[in-house]
């Protein structure tokens, strides 16, 4: 859930350049688009969390088929949520579906360099590790 919390406040960080790609290729029907766009974006990666967080709470092994049938039902929802919408008249289909694809891709990539992969700090990586990080490779 904390890795989920962190990427959904770094999306907001991306919502002015988003906003601008979508004014720019569809005007107010673009923008509006483009941020319902990353609301699904946002709520997808929350309920990814909620759902292997849970299964963590019950058994292990649940991990596993909580991860790849909630990616099963989370591909479908985002189906859904852009179906029910698609034909309404402030929605630009190629606007959203860029922004679906880039800000899924951007926020997974981007967030990579603060989860931590060990036991000791499942998670996110402690502050002054990822600041260790970041020295060591600017040297």
């Amino acid at each position: 859930m904390q890795v989920a919390l962190d990427m959904a406040k770094r999306s907001v960080f991306l919502l002015p350049i988003a906003i601008l790609f979508g004014a720019l290729a569809a005007g107010t029907e673009g923008v509006l688009s483009v941020g319902y766009a990353i609301a699904i974006v946002v709520v997808n990666f929350v309920l990814a969390a909620v759902l292997i967080g849970k299964a963590a709470q019950i058994n292990f092994a649940l991990v596993f088929g909580a991860a790849l049938g909630g990616f099963a039902l989370r591909l479908g929802l985002i189906f859904l949520a852009v179906i029910a919408v698609a034909d309404q008249e402030w929605v630009r289909i190629v606007p959203m579906g860029i922004t679906l694809i880039v800000t899924h891709l951007g926020l997974l990539v981007w967030e990579l360099r603060y989860v931590s992969a060990s036991m000791a700090y499942p998670g996110l990586k402690p502050k002054e590790h990822r600041q260790g990080v970041r020295e060591s490779v600017r040297s």
